[in-house]
């Protein structure tokens, strides 16, 4: 058994989780995808980087540095031509690659070029990679991974700590019967991947509890409950009974002084026909109001926590392993988006 001493022993020294200088290579959030028509460009901040968003005449999204190379002006002042972009200051166009293409007092190119960020689109964001080679997975629930799926968006929240901080608090054990009164111990079992980590209640019993004998028979072993992390700051947690599993992604992205923007996603398997949207609809729903419940009573608390896990317990376990999966993953500096190292 892991003695408290040994457990402070390994929540110590950690360089990026927590960091408020640093985030995770990975998928973020840029801008809701309907926010964003053909035609359209948009300035947006993503982890203190500056960029120009736009989507070309043939819909397709692109993402540049937002600083024309020529004076510095910002390229979401300018307009969308084609698949490029043309600056508004003095009409530079650059293509989807971030070449340019024209410099129209020349009547020719430069060699120059501005750095493009590769982007995708899903659950009705646009997605923007933060690193230089190429891209790992966009997020998904892993029951889902294989499955056409419909997804909404839900509340989209800030809180005053690092998204870490934010994303343990699903895999805080204890905290489901403190701040949730849940009426039996919780234990995850952890699975782990380069870029995901997975947490699956294993708890049985609870045999005392009238709420746990009135639902127990809608489960087969133990009740489900779920959390797969990507990228460190983004989250998606399975429950609900065996025939209707509710799906919801937190997307959290970093924000000036170690604070969190979050965007909550609601998911669910594609259901064919009129009645199959119906049902979806339906589904969706229910699946915002679980969510709501969990969130509600832990709103509070990421408000005015300074997190510093200096007495760690065996039921911090689980926070612990997701501690040390970070410590693991590629850190890129606030700003820059250099490597930490």
């Amino acid at each position: 058994m892991t003695s408290n001493v040994q457990l402070f022993n390994q929540v110590q020294r950690n360089n990026i989780f927590n960091n408020p200088d640093c985030f995770i290579e990975g998928w973020y959030w840029a801008i809701p995808s309907k926010q964003l028509k053909i035609g359209q460009v948009k300035a947006i901040t993503l982890m203190g980087r500056d960029l120009a968003i736009f989507r070309g005449q043939d819909n397709n999204v692109v993402a540049v540095d937002a600083y024309c190379p020529h004076m510095g002006a910002h390229l979401a002042e300018g307009k969308v031509e084609g698949s490029g972009l043309r600056c508004f200051f003095h009409n530079w166009k650059f293509a989807t690659d971030g070449t340019c293409v024209e410099v129209p007092c020349l009547g020719e190119a430069l060699p120059v070029k501005i750095n493009t960020w590769i982007t995708i689109e899903k659950y009705g964001m646009v997605w923007v990679w933060t690193g230089k080679a190429k891209p790992s997975p966009l997020p998904f629930v892993p029951e889902l991974e294989n499955s056409e799926c419909d997804s909404a968006l839900a509340k989209r929240f800030t809180k005053n700590c690092h998204p870490n901080v934010v994303m343990v608090n699903a895999i805080d054990a204890h905290h489901f019967n403190t701040v949730h009164n849940f009426p039996v111990k919780i234990v995850f079992d952890k699975q782990e991947k380069q870029n995901a980590i997975t947490f699956n209640n294993t708890t049985r019993g609870g045999e005392d509890s009238l709420f746990l004998k009135l639902i127990r028979p809608f489960y087969k072993d133990a009740v489900t409950y779920n959390m797969c992390y990507w990228y460190g700051s983004t989250g998606t947690v399975t429950v609900g009974p065996d025939f209707l599993h509710f799906h919801i992604m937190f997307t959290l992205r970093l924000l000036e002084g170690g604070k969190t923007e979050g965007q909550t996603i609601l998911i669910t398997k594609k259901r064919t026909g009129i009645l199959g949207w119906v049902f979806n609809r339906i589904v969706l729903l229910l699946t915002n109001i679980v969510g709501n419940y969990f969130a509600k009573g832990d709103t509070k608390i990421f408000q005015t926590i300074k997190f510093d896990l200096k007495t760690p317990t065996k039921a911090d376990n689980s926070i612990i392993q997701f501690i040390h999966h970070a410590e693991k993953q590629k850190a890129l500096l606030w700003g820059t988006w250099e490597e930490l190292y």
